[in-house]
């Protein structure tokens, strides 16, 4: 027998007790599984693309700090798109001021544009959300955002890219081609 608390013991099994296997799935982040997205990109293009803060967002799950992001403040109208491969997300009329620090939108562009999974890190769970095309890390989902959607998509700034109402398609804003040019 193991014993890890007092008056607590288990069977030497090699295994970790349920309770501490739990814990420590919970503390290690988000749970979502490796898949393939219809866009890819090597770690060294999307290095050689994106800025260091763009890079450590999207691909390693990062977060800006609250109210330094470029489009926190941001109310030009047009079209948010993932800043890796161009997908459109968001409409500008959409976006709401939370008060959180972070560009919040209470809808999407498609309903298919975001993946969701569950984010346990922090000791939190959270609803990570990542562009369905390039598993880009986006932000997160809460449900107190404004009606008629009742959600807040709380995006960081450096997963974003905008496309101006009236400009051209071209580049990583609005590109269907899954080439994003910054």
């Amino acid at each position: 027998m193991c014993r890890y608390k007092k008056g607590i013991s288990a069977p030497d099994t090699g295994r970790l007790p349920a309770n501490i296997t739990l814990l420590l799935l919970l503390l290690s982040g988000a749970c979502r599984s490796k898949k393939t997205w219809p866009v890819s990109y090597t770690q060294e293009e999307l290095r050689k693309r994106l800025t260091p803060k763009q890079f450590h967002v999207t691909q390693e799950r990062g977060t800006e700090s609250a109210f330094t992001g470029e489009f926190t403040y941001h109310k030009d109208e047009g079209t948010y798109n993932c800043v890796v491969c161009g997908a459109p997300l968001f409409s500008s009329h959409s976006k709401f001021d939370s008060g959180s620090g972070w560009p919040s939108f209470f809808d999407l562009l498609k309903e298919e544009s975001i993946t969701l999974s569950d984010d346990f890190s922090y000791g939190l769970h959270r609803v990570e959300t990542t562009c369905s095309q390039c598993g880009a890390h986006l932000g997160h989902l809460f449900d107190d955002g404004p009606k008629p959607t009742g959600k807040r998509y709380c995006m960081n700034s450096a997963s974003l890219a905008f496309q101006p109402k009236d400009a051209p398609l071209d580049g990583a804003c609005g590109s269907t081609d899954g080439k994003a040019e910054l």
